[in-house]
């Protein structure tokens, strides 16, 4: 019999053998939206490019700076305009590049996630040591400059060594969103003891959607609705959490933005959400951590 290179992070669990739960309230669709807040190096590292020539260039910084400067405040205007919570996403290094997005960050009481000290550098490919010590760092850098300690991690790019959920647990991290395989929160194992998966898009992602594979804004929008609409039926027989990822330099250009925000409007309007529990992936886990064993695969 043929054996592959795998992994013992997890058991194969088909959803339509596992248990039956409910979210807070006797909702069926978590939904919350993730916020990728970024600083990259000037003219090196690695970093996305429109042109996916891989080469660092002016033009390459000037785009994704677009996002601290314009597109993510553009984001923040429709969050707040539909009162809806978040999950940001951030490198450690925004905190001392960028202190304006970080006190709006604090006054709206979003939820933290590391997301690595930049987005110049994945941890793949690091020595051990070396990973521990960039996972530490961003750690503290979000402790002191937003005044919380991140408890849940996706790492730049979400591409990690083999050994990084075995580090974030060691490192005090409760959950973690790099691994897309799931529409339900799943425990994980590592050397340490468990870690939780939370759901997070490598689909529903504007990063892959319109900058890797060229969707328009319209049709992003239509994957969002399409995404929603299917997963809320879908929610009527299994909890389900459906996952939003935006880069303000990516849907916060305007002729982006006003296809994402009518698309996320829809899902916040709909008729059917009182089955709906708009929240925070930092909420899901939370909740996740006080349901009986057994309820979550892997618990």
């Amino acid at each position: 019999m043929l054996k592959l290179p795998g992994h013992s992070r997890y058991a194969y669990s088909p959803i339509v053998k596992r248990p039956d739960y409910t979210w807070p309230g006797g909702k069926r669709l978590a939904f919350y939206i993730a916020l990728n807040i970024e600083h990259f190096a000037f003219g090196t590292g690695i970093g996305m490019d429109p042109v996916r020539s891989g080469m660092q260039t002016t033009r390459n910084w000037a785009w994704r700076d677009y996002g601290n400067r314009i597109g993510n405040w553009r984001l923040f205007e429709i969050l707040d305009s539909l009162n809806l919570p978040a999950t940001i996403l951030l490198n450690s290094a925004v905190c001392y590049n960028y202190l304006d997005i970080i006190e709006k960050i604090r006054e709206r009481g979003d939820d933290v996630i590391g997301h690595g000290r930049t987005n110049a550098e994945v941890l793949r490919g690091m020595w051990e040591d070396d990973e521990r010590r960039a996972i530490e760092e961003c750690t503290q850098v979000i402790q002191k400059y937003v005044g919380v300690r991140p408890t849940g991690w996706m790492g730049p790019g979400a591409l990690e060594s083999n050994v990084t959920p075995d580090l974030l647990k060691e490192a005090g991290y409760t959950h973690l969103l790099d691994w897309p395989f799931d529409d339900q929160p799943i425990w994980m194992q590592t050397r340490a003891g468990p870690l939780l998966s939370v759901p997070y898009p490598m689909e529903l992602n504007d990063a892959g959607t319109l900058a890797h594979r060229d969707h328009t804004g319209r049709e992003f929008a239509d994957m969002i609705v399409d995404q929603f609409e299917e997963m809320l039926e879908q929610s009527d027989r299994q909890p389900l959490v459906f996952a939003l990822s935006l880069h303000g330099f990516i849907v916060g250009q305007p002729f982006r933005l006003r296809p994402l925000r009518q698309a996320i409007k829809h899902c916040v309007e709909h008729k059917g959400k009182d089955r709906v529990w708009y929240t925070r992936a930092g909420d899901i886990a939370k909740y996740c951590f006080s349901l009986d064993k057994g309820l979550i695969p892997g618990s």
